[in-house]
């Protein structure tokens, strides 16, 4: 169960981002690939569609107003 008031919420998925929205709600964010069909070296897809955790901490403190 996700509390409606709180709306701070990141969903990670490296796979499609189908669907996490309603979990992560308007104010949310996802990252995710948004495409398909990349293909290469793991650690390269991860930095491409910001999987590292540097972004993931970014995100996350924007999100909370700490950027």
């Amino acid at each position: 169960m996700l509390p409606p008031d709180v709306t701070a919420r990141v969903a990670i998925e490296q796979a499609s981002t189908f669907g996490w929205e309603r979990y992560v709600g308007n104010a949310g964010k996802v990252i995710g690939m948004k495409t398909f069909g990349a293909s290469a070296p793991l650690k390269e897809l991860q930095k491409r569609f910001g999987f590292e955790p540097d972004r993931v901490i970014t995100v996350a403190k924007e999100l909370l107003g700490r950027s």
